[in-house]
């Protein structure tokens, strides 16, 4: 891909660097414990790929896909679990790895329904943090940036299901929007 498409936030760089870091402190905090990885589809799928290569706990992986947004840029306000994890999450630890935390309405309903499985202990690692449009409680435990409201693609985040393989964060403006 020749072109840069938006304006650059982090390099593939920033990321990795930042996946490392994350996956020292999700070490130190699981040391001796197994962690169930619960990849949110399908925007974490780079961001998980990335802190798992750092992490030496031993972990499970699995899948959900859930969404509030369509093919909208707003999100419609209804929860639906597309993917649903297989695996038994009783008594176990949880890590649900997001590529972004925005409002948090879809991660609180995700995380109120992973509740009722009886796990030991939930917690969320986000690759990006938009605290400025969160509109519950929601805490994310582990960060990899915090960003201002900024419309992001790239790494695994798209804009029409396209850029999720830009090997970089950027962010549109409304002109980029209208010219895609």
């Amino acid at each position: 891909m020749a072109d840069k498409i938006g304006k650059i936030l982090y390099t593939q760089d920033d990321i990795l660097k930042r996946a490392k870091e994350i996956a020292e402190e999700i070490n130190r905090d699981y040391d001796g414990e197994e962690v169930i990885l619960l990849c949110t589809l399908k925007g974490s799928l780079l961001w998980i790929g990335d802190v798992m290569k750092n992490l030496t706990v031993n972990t499970k992986l699995d899948f959900i896909s859930a969404s509030s947004y369509g093919a909208s840029k707003t999100s419609s306000g209804v929860v639906k679990i597309k993917f649903d994890p297989e695996i038994n999450m009783y008594n176990s630890n949880i890590l649900v790895v997001e590529d972004i935390v925005d409002t948090g309405n879809t991660l609180k309903y995700v995380l109120a329904k992973l509740q009722e499985r009886g796990p030991k202990s939930v917690k969320v690692c986000t690759m990006l943090n938009k605290e400025s449009r969160r509109t519950t409680d929601l805490h994310a435990d582990y960060v990899g940036f915090e960003i201002d409201d900024l419309f992001v693609i790239g790494y695994g985040l798209d804009f029409d299901q396209k850029y999720r393989n830009l090997p970089y964060i950027s962010y549109l403006e409304e002109d980029d929007v209208e010219s895609l």
